[in-house]
């Protein structure tokens, strides 16, 4: 069987791929395994793979993978180029800290000599979604590689070219990716050590169960319905610029996008009235070009799930259009449901709700079954205070919710399990080992 990838802006193929059979993927684990033997034995040996070879392929090909991204799923070149850039400070971060996270962990015990190291578990597997290419790869595979493992990677279908791209750029026997469909992504983790996913709850569980009968340790990273929270205190201006900027960026195609807008009921008509002016004023049409801010989705089918949302929030309150729709275009809308709309919408659909007191606007954050990101706009000392209230993963304060190396990044309920990058990412795939050495 083939896979086909699509332009979604023109709506033409741009190629075809032969599927992995069950056996190739087997080959593929078999292979990477028997090189990650040797690759665990010398983190030396990795950091300086990290550093003169996988950087300066990025640094490269940087032009070349920013233009597959944005012709095989639609986000802006902007946007694609500003995603490579990220996964090379990813790079340099890890070059700098991981040998200093990987050191024994010295435990005093009445034993000669005992403490903690830190080793790998063998080959993950990496299930990756289309919305964000390389990035989404790069935050599982660089800790992963960089502690000893081996990566086998199965990308979303869409975006078959750029991960063919990426194995290019790794450069390295302990990194394979794999043409597959979800079936296959499932079977295969009876193969893997492990197995890292992002993508949609519905699919994640399915990994969970699947890697839970193996017992197979899961990282998952799923959905999210981030709430951005703007209390009386805040600058409204500034404000509502972070706003568009949390919901627009990547055409509204973030687990981690600003999607329900809460506001406090004294600046609430001054919020709404400079959001709606920030909305009409992207530039929106063709990703290829430089000033476009907001293109296409990724498919005709997510453009065709993501307006049936609209359809069903123009049902249940005021839904203001703010632009013109083209192919598979999606312009920006803001919603006010009269009841809590608790799907999440990948597109650039913002809901927005007005609250009075802080207690209320903590409420209606946490009316979600998801639990990944969420911001506070305001007073940082009063907004801060909200923090330990709000039931998701990661608040920020004064700034849209993004992914650092430098930070643990994941959620709570049904946003998913486990930490990517810093540290704490780091060692998720780690055999955290016990020695302990007496007289």
């Amino acid at each position: 069987m083939t896979i086909r990838t699509v332009n979604p802006y023109t709506e033409k193929v741009i190629s075809e791929y032969s599927e992995d059979s069950l056996e190739d993927v087997k080959e593929k684990f078999s292979y990477v395994r028997k090189h990650q033997d040797n690759w665990k034995k010398d983190l030396d040996t990795r950091i300086d793979y990290l550093k003169n070879t996988l950087k300066p392929n990025l640094e490269k090909n940087l032009n070349r993978i920013a233009s597959s991204m944005t012709e095989e799923m639609g986000k802006p070149i902007s946007q694609s180029i500003a995603e490579v850039k990220k996964c090379i400070t990813l790079v340099d971060y890890a070059i700098e800290n991981f040998p200093r996270f990987l050191e024994h962990d010295v435990i005093k015990t009445e034993a000669k000599k005992s403490y903690v190291r830190f080793d790998p578990l063998g080959v993950v597997e990496l299930v990756m979604p289309w919305n964000y290419p390389l990035w989404q790869v790069f935050r599982a595979a660089i800790p992963a590689l960089t502690l000893g493992n081996g990566i086998v990677l199965k990308h979303a279908s869409i975006v078959s070219g750029t991960s063919k791209l990426i194995e290019e750029v790794m450069e390295t026997d302990v990194f394979r990716s794999i043409i597959a469909r979800g079936q296959t992504a499932l079977d295969a983790i009876k193969f893997s050590n492990g197995v890292s996913f992002t993508g949609s709850t519905g699919v994640g569980m399915k990994i969970a169960e699947t890697a839970g009968r193996e017992l197979k340790k899961a990282v998952l990273e799923l959905g999210g319905s981030d709430p951005f929270i703007v209390l009386n205190s805040a600058d409204v201006d500034k404000a509502a610029r972070n706003a568009t900027l949390g919901r627009m960026q990547n055409n509204g195609q973030s687990c981690i996008a600003s999607k329900r807008f809460i506001v406090q009921d004294g600046i609430y008509e001054d919020f709404y009235a400079r959001l709606k002016e920030e909305f009409r004023g992207l530039v929106i049409g063709d990703p290829s070009k430089e000033k476009t801010f907001l293109g296409p989705l990724s498919s005709k089918e997510q453009a065709s799930t993501v307006r049936e949302q609209i359809r069903m929030l123009k049902s249940a309150g005021d839904v203001e259009v703010l632009s013109e729709e083209a192919g598979n275009i999606v312009p920006p809308v803001i919603a006010n449901p009269e009841k809590p709309f608790l799907d999440e919408i990948f597109g650039p659909v913002a809901i927005i709700k007005k609250f009075s007191d802080v207690e209320e606007g903590v409420r209606i954050a946490n009316e979600t079954p998801y639990g990944l990101g969420s911001s506070v706009w305001g007073d940082p000392d009063e907004a801060e205070k909200l923090a330990p209230s709000i039931e998701a993963g990661m608040v920020f304060v004064n700034k849209i919710v993004a992914s650092d190396p430098r930070v643990p990044f994941g959620g709570v309920k049904k946003s998913g399990l486990g930490r990517e990058l810093s540290r704490y990412g780091l060692l998720e795939f780690a055999n955290i080992r016990t020695v302990w050495v007496q007289e």
